[in-house]
This record gives structure tokens, sequence and C-alpha cells, in this order.
């Protein structure tokens, strides 16, 4: 059984998250330019096996799909034809930076490390990736 991973998406960079193999436990991984993604995954590939993607979908409070799917849909279409064969789900991302920002504060993280983006979008991912767990009957 290969790892599950989770991608929270944005504009400047990408927090990456990955299960154990019993996809048990997700952990951040890396925070990577958003144009650097793909080099990324596919190196991150050629060393464990990973069988499904996870992307943070963003939605509105009414739960249509937000703006930022406009940059969001082409780029992981481009991470689709460059990896045939690995599914790529949507999950929804609904106030995970939000999450991420109070379990920062709530596990004790320094005003000033708070303020470091990179570790909110890998926390995020890593929430993304729970709630796909959750879902999915795998942990809880």
């Amino acid at each position: 059984m290969g790892r599950l991973m989770a991608i929270d998406y944005g504009r400047k960079r990408c927090g990456v998250a990955v299960t154990d193999t019993l996809r048990i436990v997700a952990t951040a991984l890396a925070t990577v330019p958003s144009g650097e993604l793909i080099k990324f995954v596919k190196e991150y590939m050629g060393r464990e096996q990973v069988d499904e993607i996870i992307v943070g979908l963003p939605k509105t409070l009414s739960g249509e799909a937000s703006e930022s799917m406009r940059y969001i849909t082409p780029a992981i279409n481009r991470l689709k034809k460059e990896i045939p064969g690995v599914p790529v789900i949507f999950h929804d991302e609904r106030f995970t930076s939000t999450l991420a920002h109070r379990a920062m504060i709530d596990s004790g993280v320094k005003k000033m490390d708070r303020r470091n983006k990179d570790a909110i979008d890998r926390m995020a991912a890593v929430i993304i990736l729970n709630g796909y767990l959750e879902s999915r009957g795998y942990n809880g």
C-alpha cells in the first residue's frame, strides 16, 4: 500500500503532506514554490509509492468553488498529465489555514514562528489530508 499525498495549492507556494504507508498518520513534508510543484511530486514519487494525491478544494462559505480555482485548475490539470495513473482528488479545504494557525497556537508555537507562511501551508496540507483520511474511514 502506497502513501497518500495532500497539496494545499497556492499562487506562490504549496504545502505538501504525506501519510505513512499504513495511512494512519499525516505528516508535513515540504513547502514548495508553486512553479516547482510538479518536479517535486515526480521526484518524491521516484522514491516513494504514492497511490493518490489529494488537493485542497477552496470553496466559499456557501459551498461554491472559490475564485482561486481559476489558477488551481490549470495547475492541477498539468499535474494530472505529468503523473498519469495516479488519481488526483479534490477535498474541501474550507478553514484549513485558520485551523492550521489555531493548531500552531495550541501546540505552543511562538508568535514570530506562526507568521511563517511556509509552516502554515504545510500544516494546512496536513489538515486537508487528515480530513480526507477521516472521510474515507482510514483513521479516527
